[in-house]
């Protein structure tokens, strides 16, 4: 029996797409988009962040060196968290529907802008009894530790809990760490998946 739902956040809740801030960025930097992905994806930064090595003021400086560029931390913000889509991908009253019934905890690698600012502006984020984030935690999908945390979120066995998330690899750290999981495809894929577990939102 199912007890609890976890859910990943990005492209699981909430879809994003980077080409949007390497855009905006490289309209500050004077580098190409493509540039910008480079120098960013290549240098281990944002891992570090996600991972909660420094806080958000040390990655915008740090980023800064990394494009050679200076912008005003409001901005920096907004640009980071350009990259998120304005809809959901999943029905806010359905998570709202699940936690009437079962508990349920978001479980995500993440940093301190991007979940701030999507808590604020995405009302489907309020429907939690716990946020499991990498940058808190101190590691990220797939080790173990951020999965430990999650069942310890959970209040059941690992076999009681049930996990979506959109990365393959993710997916097999959660199997295992015991939990039933499966990869997010659509929305109503995972309708299936849960209704097949007994678990309702009705």
């Amino acid at each position: 029996m199912i007890r609890c739902v976890i859910f990943d956040l990005g492209r699981v809740l909430v879809p994003f797409d980077f080409q949007i801030g390497y855009r905006l960025m490289s309209e500050h930097c004077g580098l190409t988009p493509e540039e910008v992905r480079r120098r960013i994806s290549s240098d281990g930064l944002v891992k570090g962040f996600e991972s909660g090595e420094f806080d958000e003021f040390e990655f915008h400086r740090r980023l800064e060196g990394l494009l050679e560029t200076k912008v005003t931390h409001e901005r920096f913000r907004e640009i980071w968290y350009s990259v998120f889509l304005p809809h959901t991908l999943i029905p806010e009253s359905m998570v709202a529907g699940i936690r009437r019934n079962l508990r349920t905890v978001l479980l995500s690698n993440t940093n301190p802008i991007h979940y701030s600012m999507l808590y604020e502006r995405f009302p489907i984020l309020r429907h939690f009894d716990a946020y499991i984030l990498s940058h808190e935690v101190g590691a990220m999908k797939p080790l173990p530790k951020i999965y430990e945390a999650a069942i310890r979120a959970a209040g059941c066995e690992p076999a009681e809990c049930f996990f979506t998330d959109d990365v393959p690899e993710y997916v097999e750290g959660a199997k295992r760490a015991g939990i039933d999981a499966v990869q997010f495809e659509s929305c109503e894929q995972i309708q299936r998946e849960l209704k097949a577990r007994g678990v309702s939102w009705d």
